[in-house]
């Protein structure tokens, strides 16, 4: 039996190589496929006038060629991410002797599992006709499992290294299919011609706006722990080994460094799914038209949508992407919680769930005040 298992492992492996060889070959391919005559020229005039369609930026505003459509690409993407959670979650599981194990359930259903499988179809899918590069899939795998990584190693004793190896398996599983078949965006590349190119690429204001959601996501927990989880754990978390971490937190998790890494990280996720393609967003006609728009020569039609989606467009792209976020760390947190751990109840992961939730909508709407000064 474990002999199959090596072999059956050293199939999948030599699939993941053979995959990855074939996506870096048709990014060459794409690079070096001359662009279309009139596509420089074109991409200047819109640069000059400030306004392409795609925060992408100038140098990432025409098609790229490649040998393969998209949707083998997407597909290709899928089974690369698939498969390397699944060998991911396997090698920690050998390497730490399945210490997760002992607080899983028993096992799920084929219903629970096919949810489960869903869910992470649904965040390839998103990501890739959403048009988010490996940034952002990262940024959305980090806010997903992060909250569940920190529930198993701080409150069910799990060591800070297999957690955050799980962790891990989760980021890279999402960021190196993206990276291998999909650029990166003008936005996360700091390509030539975006808007706000050295704000995106001042290593000054990277660390201060990290460090700013870091702040939030740390004060956000804080007060939580202080106040909501240690009886929403004690009533609803069945078999949960202590609660002292809640009950005794440290003011900004100062002396725990699990929750001062995690909120840095969920910081770092924060800022590099909203802030960057925010400031990174120029303006557009749609601009143009709202600070025109005219409340008494206005239809009732039109005079609603101005009221309910009058915004700029760096505000529609902030609540967006904050609002992405939130329903990530939402249901990423429900299933990780509900279909693994064992003997927590739906309402108590709900309000543990909502403690993340407010962290990412309270960090998403103060980088958008920051974005704008």
């Amino acid at each position: 039996m474990g002999r199959a298992k090596e072999a059956g492992a050293e199939a999948l492996t030599a699939v993941v190589d053979e995959a990855a060889a074939s996506a870096r070959a048709v990014s060459q391919h794409a690079d070096t496929v001359p662009a279309p005559v009139g596509a420089a020229d074109e991409s200047t005039a819109r640069g000059k006038s400030g306004t392409p369609s795609s925060p992408r930026g100038r140098a990432h505003h025409n098609h790229h060629h490649h040998r393969l459509p998209e949707p083998a690409r997407f597909a290709l993407a899928v089974v690369l991410s698939f498969v390397i959670s699944s060998l991911g979650r396997s090698f920690v599981d050998h390497c730490s002797d399945n210490e997760v194990g002992s607080i899983t359930r028993e096992g799920n259903s084929r219903a629970e599992l096919a949810v489960l499988a869903a869910w992470r179809l649904f965040g390839l899918a998103l990501g890739w006709f959403a048009d988010y590069d490996s940034y952002d899939l990262a940024a959305l795998a980090l806010l997903a499992h992060g909250p569940a990584t920190y529930l198993i190693s701080v409150f069910y004793g799990i060591r800070a290294l297999t957690a955050g190896a799980y962790l891990g398996v989760d980021v890279l599983s999402a960021f190196l299919p993206f990276l291998l078949l999909r650029r990166l965006s003008g936005a996360h590349a700091a390509a030539p011609g975006i808007p706000n190119r050295d704000i995106v690429a001042d290593r000054g204001i990277q660390v201060l706006t990290s460090l700013h959601a870091t702040l939030v996501y740390s004060t956000t927990l804080f007060l939580a722990s202080r106040y909501l989880l240690p009886s929403t754990l004690v009533l609803h978390f069945q078999g949960i080994p202590t609660i002292l971490p809640a009950a005794e937190a440290p003011f900004l998790g100062f002396g725990c460094p699990t929750t001062q890494l995690l909120s840095l990280l969920l910081g770092l996720a924060a800022r590099t799914l909203i802030f960057t393609p925010l400031v990174a967003t120029p303006r557009t006609l749609e601009d143009q038209k709202m600070n025109e728009f005219d409340p008494v020569h206005a239809t009732l039609q039109q005079t609603v949508a101005w009221n309910l989606w009058g915004f700029t467009t760096r505000t529609k792209v902030s609540l967006t992407r904050t609002a992405v976020a939130m329903f990530f760390t939402a249901v990423g947190t429900y299933l990780d919680t509900t279909l693994v751990i064992r003997g927590v109840e739906p309402y108590g992961v709900a309000v543990y769930a909502s403690v993340w939730v407010v962290g990412a909508l309270v960090t998403g709407l103060t980088l958008r005040y920051v974005g704008s000064i």
